[in-house]
């Protein structure tokens, strides 16, 4: 379609000049040329030109001034393809993709055959996941350009991924047949797998395999046609096939668990003994192989694993493998081969001590000195991992005093304390082991996630700094490189110091980086096709639809939904203004002390506003140099700075809450926290469906879950004091949908159902059912005080009594100072090496930091203890 107001000839190729120099990133001379035609008072309003010059100064970063001259070129030219196609690139450059979309679907009713709209179209549409309108955009490109091989492909995919299989395949049997044409290439070959993969989908396993088959020879990953072609065999329960097909495999890779796992499947073997001989073939066919030798402990049983675990572990230690335990602690879960496991141990330093051999047998061959070394590092975590702390440090001390060399050792002890409730400690053998290998990065993140877990967040930042890049601070290198490991470590670390701005930064620090990996697919959806990686696309395709299913994005979530139920229950405060000291009663030595510490706070302020000016210099250069180096890249908007005290001052924290919970309710609805936080939000809110949907999903994953007792209690409480003046259709739907849950009882008989039922053998479940008994029932609080602080418990842990601790400090249970001191005496008894129970102390300042660091040295008791929440990770 001709353009609504065209421009003469000499305008006109000025015109074609802007859209070259866009597309060669010479924007400063597309800004001249759309000067000489807009300086022109017969086109200083031609829409189209306006468009383009706001398009340009978009690419230079300046945003304000791009929309500006682009509404304006809109408003003069409305029926113009270019002006709204300009308008959609402007809103996709800012991520408002629905908003682009439209533009761009107005665009194409002035213009329906426009290539590159149509394609800008796609692009949006499978971003978003409007796979009927991708389907419909991407079948019109087809029928304009039906000799190019991304319109086939594309075209294909639309209705691979509506589930089509059948369209899928005819149109790729169709590209194949008349558009390729040999010689056979690697794209061709990933073209047939890619087609493969749909028939298989489609659940044709025997169609899938005949044509797999058919096409082998054109296939370049032969070892993808045998894995695929073997899984097809089982699925059609074809066995001899499928075995002869693993067995083969398993002569390429003797290492593969999956070969074996599937080849007994192909054998068609249960029982254990079958199992056990099964592996002994391939022992002896392998004998290097490590895989069938491991494989065979998990199904071997009593008196054949002794033997079996004997050999497994007199290899490792003779060859010194560290991982051998993480090896086998899978089999612990059985304590009769946990048992076997340590008696053969102990039993090896014995003979190692004695002899230098495994056994007391004459003909026994000598062992290397590390063998012994490797025995007691086996021990210390095998008791670490029974939680008998002093048996593990006798052991791991007693390898360092053999080789105190050993990073790995050092790592292990500072595990032990981790486990045993001393962060700190911890901490401080980490540290260690990352000065005897300053080079190591494994050793140094390690050392910086146990700082974190104390407490310690500048030097954790120290020590990463190590391995950042120099001029940028730690922390702005690792928010760039996406580190989210240090970031959900830092966020949790800074909860437990009560700094909650922090703390939500780093969880919004996390957020923005998913919301980023979903942005970065955009430039794979026309790559991907080009270079005919249509499998992985898929597959990437499938994991961003679930990205934020991930453990990284639900653990920073579950920080930022605390700590903004805790900001809307316990607002900050502002800072109170401090008052001029009385300076003319004072004594001349009281004087003097003022004036000193007043010169000390005065310079140390100007310090940190030197350094937080220099912090900020180099943040300002740093996104500087990035800008020049991304310039012209519209897809490239500036986010809003965050402010730790602007977020923790939010004005709605329940809704900056339900922005974090939105994604785990529709990605982690198996995990029963989810529910339960949704709980929390909406109980706060009042909203009673929402409340009662939460509690069913909840309820449904585990009944007897002591927080899911807790918001039934609290819900049936809420319900009878507000049912009253609910609206009528809603409380209809709640009392019909509260039967299965409430079953007619009040929530004082269902709080001591609770506490009479199995969920009495928990600590956790006595901590919350008394604590709901006692909020109900004041005069019922001694024994509700029992049953929280008894220590009989199968599960007790150090986690559980410094929750119980924190809980009877809050007065959740009334005043009882006697009966926290008792306590504190009892949990010191049980856990020895715990600091959150151990008298408060003096913090003493490691030989490694001379500066006293007002966050990590100076904290208050009850935040440091608070740091065992930490331990059970």
């Amino acid at each position: 379609m001709p353009p609504s107001n065209p421009l003469p000839p000499k305008e006109n190729a000025l015109f074609k000049r802007i859209l070259r120099c866009y597309e060669h990133k010479q924007y400063k001379n597309g800004l001249k040329f759309a000067k000489q035609i807009l300086s022109n008072p017969k086109f200083a309003e031609h829409g189209e030109t306006l468009a383009m010059k706001g398009l340009t100064l978009n690419c230079l970063g300046r945003k304000d001034e791009a929309y500006e001259y682009v509404r304006r070129g809109l408003r003069n030219d409305l029926k113009s393809p270019v002006c709204w196609h300009v308008y959609g690139l402007l809103q996709r450059s800012d991520k408002k993709y629905d908003e682009a979309i439209k533009c761009y679907r107005n665009a194409l009713k002035w213009e329906k055959e426009n290539i590159q709209i149509l394609r800008d179209l796609s692009l949006l549409q499978i971003q978003m996941r409007d796979l009927e309108g991708y389907k419909d955009t991407r079948y019109q490109l087809f029928t304009l350009r039906p000799t190019q091989r991304a319109s086939w492909i594309g075209f294909a995919m639309s209705y691979h991924l509506l589930g089509d299989y059948e369209m899928a395949n005819s149109i790729l049997d169709a590209f194949r047949t008349n558009q390729m044409k040999g010689p056979y290439d690697y794209e061709h070959s990933e073209l047939l797998l890619y087609q493969n993969m749909v028939l298989a989908e489609s659940g044709q396993y025997e169609r899938a395999l005949l044509h797999l088959h058919k096409f082998q020879s054109q296939i370049s990953d032969k070892l993808s046609i045998k894995e695929t072609s073997g899984e097809y065999y089982l699925k059609l329960k074809r066995f001899k096939e499928a075995e002869a097909v693993y067995e083969d495999l398993l002569k390429r890779n003797p290492e593969n668990v999956m070969y074996y796992q599937k080849l007994i499947e192909a054998k068609q073997l249960s029982d254990p003994d079958e199992k056990v001989a099964f592996f002994d073939v391939y022992k002896k066919e392998y004998p290097k192989s490590i895989a069938p030798r491991r494989l065979q402990l998990t199904e071997a049983r009593a008196q054949a694993f002794g033997r079996l675990v004997d050999e497994y572990l007199r290899h490792g230690l003779h060859k010194g493998i560290p991982p051998l335990f993480v090896d086998l602690r899978s089999l612990y879960a059985d304590q009769s081969k946990a048992d076997t496991i340590e008696k053969l141990v102990l039993q090896y330093i014995e003979n190692l001590t004695k002899s230098g051999t495994f056994s007391s047998e004459p003909e026994e061959v000598k062992q290397p000195a590390s063998a012994l070394l490797w025995a007691y590092y086996f021990a210390a975590q095998h008791f670490d991992y029974k939680k008998d702390t002093d048996r593990a440090l006798h052991y791991i001390d007693a390898a360092i005093e053999h080789t105190p060399t050993l990073i790995e050792l050092f790592i292990v002890k500072g595990r032990i304390f981790k486990h045993a409730g001393d962060p700190v400690s911890a901490y401080q053998w980490l540290e260690e082991a990352q000065a005897m290998d300053t080079a190591d990065r494994y050793v140094n993140s390690k050392c910086a996630r146990y700082m974190l877990r104390a407490g310690h967040v500048k030097r954790a930042e120290d020590m990463c700094a190590k391995f950042t890049r120099e001029g940028v601070p730690a922390t702005e290198n690792l928010n760039e490189m996406q580190c989210m490991w240090f970031q959900t470590e830092a966020a949790a670390a800074y909860q437990r110091l009560h700094q909650w701005g922090d703390a939500l930064k780093k969880a919004h620090e996390v957020d923005r980086h998913f919301s980023e990996i979903m942005e970065d697919q955009f430039d794979f959806h026309s790559y991907c096709m080009r270079k005919m990686t249509l499998r992985s696309y898929v597959g990437l395709l499938r994991l961003e639809d679930v990205l934020r299913s991930h453990p990284f994005y639900f653990r920073c979530a579950r920080v930022a939904i605390q700590v903004y139920l805790r900001l809307y229950t316990q607002p900050l405060q502002d800072a109170p203004q401090t008052a001029e000291p009385d300076t003319e009663n004072l004594a001349p030595s009281e004087l003097k002390k003022l004036r000193n510490k007043q010169r000390k706070a005065k310079r140390k302020a100007e310090q940190e506003s030197a350094l937080a000016a220099q912090v900020q210099v180099k943040r300002e250069q740093h996104h500087k140099a990035r800008q020049q180096q991304e310039q012209g890249d519209p897809e490239a908007p500036q986010l809003d700075e965050l402010i730790p005290d602007k977020l923790a001052r939010a004005e709605d924290p329940l809704q900056q809450a339900i922005k974090f919970l939105q994604p785990l309710r529709t990605l982690a609805a198996d995990r029963i926290e989810t529910h339960l936080m949704a709980f929390e939000i909406y109980f706060r809110k009042e909203r009673p469906l929402l409340m009662l949907q939460s509690i069913k999903r909840a309820w449904r994953i585990d009944p007897l879950h002591h927080h899911v007792h807790s918001c039934l209690v609290r819900f049936r409480c809420w319900l009878d004091s507000a049912l009253h003046s609910m609206n009528q259709s809603v409380a209809a739907v709640v009392q019909a949908n509260c039967q299965q849950l409430f079953k007619d009882r009040t929530a004082i008989q269902m709080a001591e159902e609770y506490l009479e039922g199995p969920a009495l053998r928990s600590q956790a479940g006595a901590l919350w059912g008394s604590r709901e008994l006692r909020r109900l029932a004041p005069s019922r609080a001694p024994h509700a005080l029992r049953l929280a602080t008894a220590l009989h418990y199968a599960d007790l842990s150090i986690q559980g009594c410094v929750e119980v601790l924190d809980s009877l400090r809050e007065g959740d249970f009334g005043p009882c100072e006697e009966e926290i001191e008792r306590y504190i005496e009892a949990c010191r008894a049980k856990f020895p090496y715990a600091i959150a129970f151990k008298p408060a102390q003096p913090q003493t300042q490691p030989q490694s930091q001379t500066q006293p660091e007002l966050n990590d040295n100076h904290v208050d008791d009850n935040v440091l203890q608070s740091t065992e929440n930490a331990v059970s990770n």
